[in-house]
């Protein structure tokens, strides 16, 4: 294959690579642009940033960039994924959704160290994602995901958790879909409704990983929508989500939104408002850090529509269509870079491919980092 094959080849490992880190890069960006501007109407934005609304990183948790609970979730989302096939290529057995749970723990752990009077739940070796110091920190975490992790129950699609439909549950999947599963919807899905049980709150996970699979294989925007849309429709309980994803793509296709109209979608609040805004922007964005800002100025909750618009045009885009300041600024920069790396290197490299016996270095490098219990 010539270097202009590879180039524009879907499925060469540099390509991933790139596309990878855009998604988790820029969904980060898109988290930290939200994150000062989150529990404020756009009047008050307009007072605080300009007649443009927050067109950079500003102060939030202490410092310009900062992530939230969406970033913090969306890498632990990932090291479930790689950790499960690390435990299926050790042991031969795995179920996906568990161990995503598990990590979910983990991260409750960093969040309050399961919280006052609170047994913490069994959540397996800590792996390296646990020794990064500024993940323990709290980020406006999400109540739904606090209880119902904390109960130590596992939530499915058959058998609802609760009844919440809150954004926390599509804003940390992206992941899914720069995997090799063969159905990303339906994980994805299954990794909402570990917190969320209403359909609203899982199925627009799902749409977002197939989403994100179909843009990671080299569709385009359009295209991908079209999948994920069709496979929404086989879920029951899909018709809120459905009406929320066409009715963006109608608003879409009658140019650049005002703010007004984005936010004629909803507060963004509830997972199929968060998704559509998302979309819209992702649609109408003239470049990457167009729509991730474009999403992160309205009235509702900013820092995770601008997370899955980030997400989505990270993959469309790739990690080099970003400026280096913005990642210079954006905290976690190179443990997003890391993460990003190792999902590619875990499923399509050969990180974790091939024979596992003997323990040789390199499997022995995965299960210290990654370790699959």
């Amino acid at each position: 294959m010539s270097e202009e094959e590879a180039a524009g080849d879907s499925t060469s490992l540099d390509v991933r690579r790139d596309r990878a880190r855009g998604c988790l890069l820029l969904g980060a960006i898109g988290d930290a642009l939200g994150a000062p501007v989150e529990f404020m109407d756009w009047a008050e934005i307009r007072r605080r940033f300009g007649p443009l609304g927050v067109t950079g990183f500003e102060p939030a948790y202490g410092r310009r960039g900062a992530i939230t609970d969406d970033t913090q979730m969306t890498l632990f989302t990932a090291e479930g994924l790689i950790r499960a096939l690390v435990r299926a290529r050790h042991r031969g057995i795995v179920h996906v959704p568990s161990m995503i749970q598990r990590s979910y723990w983990r991260w409750l752990t960093t969040q309050d160290r399961a919280g006052p009077g609170q047994a913490a739940p069994p959540r397996g070796p800590e792996g390296w994602l646990m020794s990064v110091p500024e993940l323990w920190s709290r980020r406006a975490p999400g109540n739904t995901c606090l209880s119902a992790l904390r109960s130590g129950r596992t939530g499915t699609i058959d058998e609802p958790i609760n009844d919440s439909k809150g954004c926390g549950g599509v804003m940390r999947t992206a992941p899914v879909g720069l995997t090799t599963a063969i159905d990303p919807f339906r994980l994805g899905a299954e990794a909402g409704a570990l917190t969320h049980g209403h359909p609203s709150g899982y199925l627009p996970a799902g749409f977002l990983a197939s989403a994100v699979a179909e843009l990671f294989a080299g569709a385009t925007l359009d295209g991908a929508l079209d999948t994920a849309t069709e496979q929404l429709r086989g879920y029951s309980g899909h018709a809120e989500t459905l009406a929320a994803v066409a009715r963006a793509r109608e608003v879409a296709s009658a140019g650049r939104p005002s703010v007004a109209t984005i936010e004629s979608l909803g507060g963004a609040w509830v997972g199929e408002e968060a998704l559509a805004i998302a979309v819209l922007c992702a649609l109408v964005a003239d470049g990457p850090l167009d729509g991730v800002t474009l999403a992160a100025n309205h009235s509702g909750d900013t820092d995770s529509t601008a997370a899955i618009a980030g997400n989505l045009l990270g993959v469309i885009h790739g990690a080099a269509s970003i400026p280096p300041p913005w990642l210079d600024g954006l905290e976690l920069a190179g443990v997003i870079t890391r993460v990003a790396d190792d999902l590619v290197d875990a499923f399509y490299g050969e990180g974790v491919g091939g024979e596992w016996e003997p323990i040789d270095a390199r499997v022995r490098t995965w299960l210290d980092r990654y370790p699959g219990g």
